[in-house]
């Protein structure tokens, strides 16, 4: 007493994104992945911009898990 039902197929049209329009957003996010891996990195030595040790602190557990020296 089975009745086979024809399930409808769709098409999915898959989006496409111009590169001209993607570019902007991957120079932004990439930048910032810079400026985190900065300050991720930053020793906060001679060379560094903010001044202490406070960045160094908040992202010390971080260094160490990206395998960052720092003592």
């Amino acid at each position: 007493m089975s009745q086979s039902h024809a399930v409808p197929t769709h098409e999915v049209a898959t989006p496409t994104i111009p590169l001209r329009e993607l570019a902007p957003w991957a120079l932004l996010f990439g930048l910032l992945g810079l400026i985190v891996i900065f300050f991720v990195s930053a020793d906060q030595g001679a060379v560094s911009i903010p001044a202490g040790t406070a960045i160094h602190e908040w992202v010390h557990d971080g260094r160490h898990l990206l395998g960052y020296p720092c003592h």
